[in-house]
C-alpha cells in the first residue's frame, strides 16, 4: 500500500507554515515558506517526494487573501485541498498538549484534523466569473458601508448647529438633499438665498421634487435665527461629508453595472434570474459564495448548512425538539438566501403564501422568513441542478358547487 501523508498549512500574509505527517501522526516535515511561487512551488516538489508516490492531502486554514496563490498552485498541480475554519483550528488546539500557540503547532493541528476528520470539504476555488463576482460584491459592500457611516456622521454633524435641516430630509435617499449640502449648509445662507433662487439651483442640477425640497429647506432655515457655535467648523465638514456621500453612491452605481454585466455572462444567470427575487446583484452574491458550482455541496442539505438556513438541535435530557440558529455559517450566502426570499414576497404569490401560512402557525417575521428562504433553497438546487428555468404553476380551477 502506497504510504499517505496529510500536509497542513498555517497560512499568513507574507509566510506560512507547513507541517507533514504521516498515517501514524509522526512529522517528517515542520517547514516555513516565504509567500512567494518559486518557494512554494519547492515546497509542493518536496512534499511529492515524501510522498513517494502516495497521496498526499492539504490543508489549510484560509481559502482566500494571503493562500489565494497557495491554492492557485495546488490546483494548478492537482492536489486534494481540504480547508479548515480558523474558528476549528482554534477550538481543536486545545484538544492538543501545550498551552503554547505557534504557527507550526497549528499547521500540525490542520494536517492532523485533516488526517482524523471526515467531514471536510474540499476548497471551493471557484470559476473565473465567480471570482470575480465575489470581489466585485465584496468591494460594492465596502463602499456601501463608508457610505452609511459618511451619512451618519453628516446626520450627527448637522445636528450641532442645524437641526431642522437635519431632519428635513433622508439623506441615505435624498439626492437632492446631499446637492444642498454641497452648496449651503446654514440657515442664514438658506434664507438670504430665498425659495425661488434655490428651486431654480436645484433644477439647473437635474435633481427631482426641486420645488419640494426647497420648499422644506427654506422652511428649515425659517425655523432658526440663532447661530450656534459649532457652525463656523461644523458647517465646510457638512459639505465635504454630503460630496463624499455623493461620491460613494457614484462609485457604488458604477460597481452595480459591473457586477451585472459580469453576472450576466455566467451560464447559471438566466436560470437564476428566473427565480422571483434574484436579481443581478443578488444573484452576485449568491455565486460568489458558492463559486459556481453546487456539486461540491453533495446535497441541497449541505448547503443549507453553510448558508446558516438549517437549524442546529439543542436537546439535552428530557429536553427535546429544541432547536438553535447556527453559529457557523456563510454570512454572505445567508444574505442572498434571505434578501432573495425578501424580495420575493413582493412579486411572487407562491412565496407570499408560504410566508403568511407561517405567520399564520405563530412564527415571527424573521423566522417565516427564514423559512421561507430554506424552502426557496431547494427549487433553486433543483433548477440549477436540471438547468431549468422557474416556471408558475397555474393555479388550480374553482370548484363549482
Amino acid at each position: 500500500m502506497l504510504p499517505k501523508l496529510w500536509a497542513g498549512i498555517d497560512a499568513g500574509k507574507t509566510h506560512h507554515h507547513c507541517v507533514v505527517i504521516d498515517d501514524q501522526g509522526n512529522r517528517v516535515l515542520s517547514q516555513r515558506i516565504a509567500n512567494d511561487e518559486s518557494d512554494l512551488l519547492e515546497l509542493i516538489c518536496t512534499v511529492a517526494a515524501l510522498g513517494d508516490g502516495g497521496e498526499v492531502v492539504w490543508a489549510v486554514d484560509l481559502n482566500h487573501g494571503g493562500a489565494a496563490l497557495l491554492i492557485a498552485l495546488l490546483a494548478a498541480h492537482d492536489q486534494h485541498l481540504l480547508y479548515i475554519p480558523g474558528r476549528t483550528v482554534h477550538h481543536a488546539s486545545r484538544t492538543y498538549r501545550g498551552d503554547g500557540k505557534t504557527d507550526a503547532k497549528d499547521a500540525a493541528v490542520i494536517a492532523d484534523q485533516a488526517r482524523m476528520r471526515r467531514d471536510l470539504q474540499p476548497v471551493r476555488t471557484g470559476d473565473d466569473i465567480s471570482v470575480d463576482l465575489r470581489i466585485l460584491t465584496a468591494r460594492r459592500t465596502d463602499k456601501a458601508c463608508d457610505r452609511t457611516r459618511a451619512i451618519n456622521r453628516l446626520r450627527a454633524q448637522l445636528l450641532e448647529y442645524f437641526p431642522a435641516l437635519e431632519q428635513a430630509f433622508d439623506y441615505s435617499r435624498s439626492k437632492a438633499g446631499l446637492l444642498l449640502l454641497t452648496r449651503y449648509q446654514t440657515p442664514d445662507a438658506l434664507r438670504r438665498l430665498g425659495q425661488k433662487r434655490l428651486h431654480s439651483w436645484l433644477r439647473s442640477q437635474g435633481t427631482r421634487s426641486s420645488a419640494d425640497v426647497a420648499e422644506r429647506a427654506i422652511n428649515a432655515a425659517k425655523s432658526q435665527y440663532t447661530t450656534v457655535p459649532a457652525q463656523r467648523v461644523g458647517a465646510p465638514m457638512v459639505a465635504e461629508l454630503a460630496q463624499e456621500v455623493l461620491e460613494l453612491q457614484s462609485q457604488i452605481d458604477a460597481l452595480d453595472i459591473q457586477i451585472a454585466e459580469r453576472f450576466r455572462e455566467h451560464h447559471q444567470a438566466e436560470i437564476m434570474l428566473s427565480m422571483p427575487g434574484f436579481g443581478p446583484l443578488l444573484g452576485a452574491e449568491f455565486l460568489g459564495a458558492t463559486g459556481g458550482d453546487l456539486t461540491i455541496f453533495e446535497s441541497v442539505n449541505r448547503l443549507a448548512g453553510v448558508a446558516g438556513l438549517a437549524p442546529a438541535p439543542k436537546d439535552s435530557g428530557r429536553i427535546r425538539g429544541n432547536h438553535h440558529r447556527p453559529q457557523r455559517y456563510d454570512r454572505r450566502l445567508l444574505r442572498a438566501c434571505y434578501m432573495a426570499a425578501m424580495s420575493s414576497l413582493k412579486s411572487s404569490t407562491a412565496s407570499r403564501a408560504y410566508y403568511d401560512r407561517k405567520r399564520a402557525e405563530g412564527k415571527t417575521h424573521t423566522q417565516s422568513l427564514l423559512s421561507l428562504a430554506r424552502r426557496r433553497l431547494n427549487v433553486l438546487w433543483a433548477m440549477l441542478r436540471d438547468g431549468t428555468t422557474y416556471e408558475l404553476k397555474p393555479a388550480p380551477p374553482a370548484r363549482v358547487a
